[in-house]
């Protein structure tokens, strides 16, 4: 299989209040660290609550949902000229190489090629 180019990478919200806290907060900062068991004891959720509620109502695991929104976030410091370790770091990758294999899943293509074509 081969990953469809998308433009915009677009993010479905979840509609349950604890969800949506936690989905707003990654909006406003894709870096933060978090894992689900820390964002359950901050909005009252079980882990197994939480990876429900992001399975059905976004359609992604919460570990997909945040990497789809850290792309997301990624795509207008590629067109910046950034570089792709300090965009890594801005999003939240502790290395270049997964930020780039994250990208590729996302997109199709390596960040590099992403902003030759723009």
């Amino acid at each position: 299989l081969q990953p469809a180019a998308v433009e915009p990478l677009d993010v479905r919200l979840p509609r349950d209040p604890r969800a949506l806290q936690i989905a707003v907060a990654l909006l406003d900062d894709p870096s933060n660290p978090r894992s689900l068991v820390d964002w359950g004891r901050e909005v009252g959720a079980s882990v197994r609550t939480l990876s429900r509620l992001f399975n059905n109502e976004t359609g992604e695991s919460f570990v997909q949902w945040r990497s789809r929104v850290r792309v997301r976030a990624s795509l207008a410091q590629l067109a910046d000229g950034a570089s792709v370790t300090s965009i890594a770091r801005r999003v939240g990758y502790s290395t270049a190489s997964s930020y780039v294999e994250a990208f590729r899943r996302w997109t199709g293509m390596t960040p590099l090629e992403y902003a030759r074509r723009r």
